[in-house]
Order: C-alpha cells, then sequence, then structure tokens
C-alpha cells in the first residue's frame, strides 16, 4: 500500500516535470518543425448586426516562412494570397493588393497568423503578448495586442491545436465581433 503511494507520488512527479517541460519555447520549437501544407478550412463570423453566423469554407496552403493562400469555394469564390509583405484579395474578378508595410496594423493581424504558423515567437512578440496554457497533445496560446492602435480593432486571438498541428483560431474583435476558423489538415508538401 505504502509503495503504491510512493510510486504514484513518483509518478506525479514525473508527470508534473513534463507538463512543465511544455512551454512556448517548446511550442514554438514544434510549429516550426511543420514544414507547411494544405489544409480545409470552416471559417465562422459572429457579427452583431446579423441574425445568424455568415460560414464560409475552403482550403488553405502554407508554405513557410513567409507565404498563405486561402482560397474559400463556399458560399462566393474568394482568394486571398499573402506573400512576403503582399496581400492580395481576388473577389468577383477584381483583384485588391495591401502592402503591409503601409499598413502596420495590418501587418500585425496577418503576424499572428503567419509567425504561428512558423513557430517564429520572436515575430508574434513584436505585437502581441503570449501566453500558452495546456500540454504538446492539447495546447492553447493567447495573443494579446501590444500595441493600443492594434487593441483597439482586436481584443485578443486564441489559437489552438495539437503537437505542430494549428487546428483552430478565433480573433476576438474590440467591439465583439468574432471569427472562429477551424482547420483540417489534408497533407503535407
Amino acid at each position: 500500500m505504502i509503495r503504491r503511494f510512493v510510486l504514484a507520488l513518483l509518478g506525479l512527479g514525473l508527470w508534473t516535470s513534463a507538463q512543465a517541460a511544455f512551454d512556448i519555447d517548446q511550442l514554438m520549437s514544434d510549429l516550426a518543425t511543420q514544414k507547411g501544407g494544405r489544409a480545409r478550412f470552416v471559417e465562422t463570423r459572429h457579427v452583431a448586426l446579423l441574425d445568424k453566423p455568415v460560414r464560409a469554407s475552403g482550403e488553405m496552403v502554407f508554405s513557410p516562412p513567409d507565404r498563405l493562400e486561402k482560397r474559400t469555394l463556399l458560399p462566393k469564390p474568394e482568394t486571398m494570397v499573402l506573400d512576403k509583405d503582399t496581400l492580395s484579395l481576388e473577389r468577383d474578378k477584381r483583384k485588391f493588393t495591401i502592402h503591409l508595410a503601409n499598413r502596420p496594423e495590418a501587418q500585425a493581424f496577418v503576424e499572428s497568423i503567419r509567425s504561428t504558423l512558423a513557430g517564429n515567437r520572436k515575430a508574434l512578440e513584436q505585437d502581441y503578448a503570449l501566453a500558452l496554457e495546456g500540454e504538446s497533445q492539447r495546447w492553447v496560446l493567447t495573443l494579446v495586442p501590444r500595441d493600443e492602435t492594434i487593441l483597439a480593432l482586436l481584443k485578443r486571438i486564441t489559437v489552438s491545436g495539437s503537437k505542430n498541428q494549428v487546428r483552430h483560431i478565433e480573433y476576438l474583435q474590440a467591439d465583439g465581433d468574432r471569427s472562429e476558423i477551424s482547420i483540417d489538415p489534408i497533407e503535407a508538401p
């Protein structure tokens, strides 16, 4: 009986040590091992002015370290491509281009996705305070904007996943509206 109790305490100590070893550095290291790939996504936008959420779905392709494509298939086709410092959006045969260097608030928003997927802690911490909960198998990373200009638009970003896979992203805007993106990997390149 005493032996089982001692073994249980030792096991708890080992478990606690293993849990303590998982921190933001470990998460970023795990994410950095991801070589990119394709995934399906479902985005649900909760907007106070609308009676029900707006849903969109499609595919995303991430090519580390700085290219992300998001192709919305439903309800209407739309393509967004983030390539280095340029964000391009194509909708209804019209194309818009934004150079992120000219829009620091847009750049901070974009970096929240790209830097998380790439496991780039240094880039994330330029714009966000980071907080991590959980363990390698099930983690939640919260990003809170450091800059007042960004904080006036975006209250927080919550990213969750398992090991080196981002599976869910939630954006909570300062006005209370929010977007949730569920991500289901298809394949790695």
